[in-house]
């Protein structure tokens, strides 16, 4: 199967799974920081400023009103990715949970903010 399909395929499947997202999977401040705290993900991310990574409210600036805005953040946040910080390609460690209404409601908090 060729990748590029692959990917087509996987954006797509995503996208539907999230059509059916509501905000029965948000999470509340406390909920969200607490997650992003226990996966050390405010070690290069902020609420509101730029540190190595983006803050919240830029990816959420970024990603509001694309319709795959849910699916990307869903595959960052699910995956091991490449990133750079500082001119220089580190990993980018997934969420350590795998709770579908964690992991959901976290990226309906995101794109929140």
């Amino acid at each position: 199967m060729n990748t590029r399909f692959s990917r087509t395929v996987l954006f797509s499947s995503l996208f539907a799974l999230f059509m059916g997202a509501s905000s029965a999977y948000a999470l509340d401040d406390d909920e969200a920081k607490a997650l992003l705290k226990k996966n050390n993900c405010l070690k290069c991310h902020a609420l509101d400023k730029k540190k190595d990574g983006p803050s919240y409210k830029e990816i959420a600036d970024k990603q509001r009103g694309k319709p795959d805005a849910e699916a990307k953040i869903y595959k960052h946040v699910t995956t091991f990715n490449k990133v750079k910080i500082k001119d220089k390609e580190e990993d980018h460690e997934p969420l350590k949970t795998k709770d579908e209404a964690e992991i959901k409601g976290l990226v309906q908090w995101i794109l929140s903010r």
